[in-house]
């Protein structure tokens, strides 16, 4: 009779003891639920609208060399630097070019403006800073062959041209979109050299070299797209003009 009670007295232990765990659980996963919905957008990879104080995150040393293209004056006392994938619809949106990722966006506030554009008028058109890219192409393999893509316009001197192309004709990730035939019909759209654009790609010259820049940045602290870098100081998520703008002003009277 005592050993049953006894029996009985352990099983309604652990019962106890699944029930608070459980409780624990969910209470967990609750709270994880509330973070995403007040700071980020959604979506369903692994890029981010989400935005990150730059008071918390750690300075980063970044090396910058004449291989990463780059706008304005090489000396300019502030460099800003954005790692990012040609197939995040946030880089789109950052960069302006994704109409629909913007306007989604700004319903969701409406005061957001997208940054590059003002960055290059304001800042680089005006030699005041140097605006950096930095690829990131850690969306699956349609970002390496777009990365690559961009670098082999690069070598005719159309990286811009090209990387605004690809940022206007996203379509989701890893659809097709970014394939290869695709990458050297816009290639002949942007009036590239289409026999050594082909070859660039076909050879896969520069995929090597989007594997090595994943890893770059994973090392100065990048997760997800797009993420900005002022003087070194991180700005994680698709951050709004208004949010570069006062930074970028501040370390231009340091």
């Amino acid at each position: 009779m005592a050993e049953k009670e006894n029996n009985k007295n352990y099983l309604t232990y652990i019962l106890v003891g699944l029930l608070v765990a459980a409780a624990f659980a969910l209470g967990s996963l609750y709270t994880k639920v509330k973070v995403l919905e007040k700071g980020s957008v959604t979506s369903n990879s692994k890029e981010t609208g989400q935005t990150v104080s730059p008071t918390t995150l750690p300075k980063a040393e970044l090396q910058v060399t004449d291989e990463d293209p780059s706008l304005g004056p090489k000396n300019a006392k502030v460099t800003v630097v954005e790692f990012a994938d040609f197939q995040c619809p946030f880089c789109g949106a950052y960069a302006g070019l994704d109409k629909t990722m913007v306007k989604n966006m700004q319903a969701r506030n409406p005061s957001w403006q997208p940054a590059l554009p003002s960055l290059i008028k304001d800042y680089v058109d005006t030699n005041k800073i140097r605006f950096v890219w930095k690829d990131y192409p850690f969306l699956g393999q349609e970002s390496i062959w777009a990365g690559a893509g961009a670098r082999c316009a690069a070598d005719q001197g159309k990286f811009w041209e090209y990387h605004d192309f690809l940022f206007s004709h996203q379509s989701g990730e890893n659809q097709g979109a970014f394939s290869k035939d695709n990458l050297k019909k816009f290639a002949v759209t942007l009036g590239l050299k289409t026999a050594d654009f082909n070859n660039c790609i076909d050879s896969g010259k520069y995929e090597s070299k989007m594997q090595a820049a994943q890893t770059y940045g994973q090392s100065v602290g990048v997760s997800g797209t797009p993420a900005t870098f002022i003087n070194g100081q991180m700005l994680s998520g698709a951050v709004p003009y208004s949010q570069i703008k006062p930074l970028i002003d501040e370390a231009l009277k340091k």
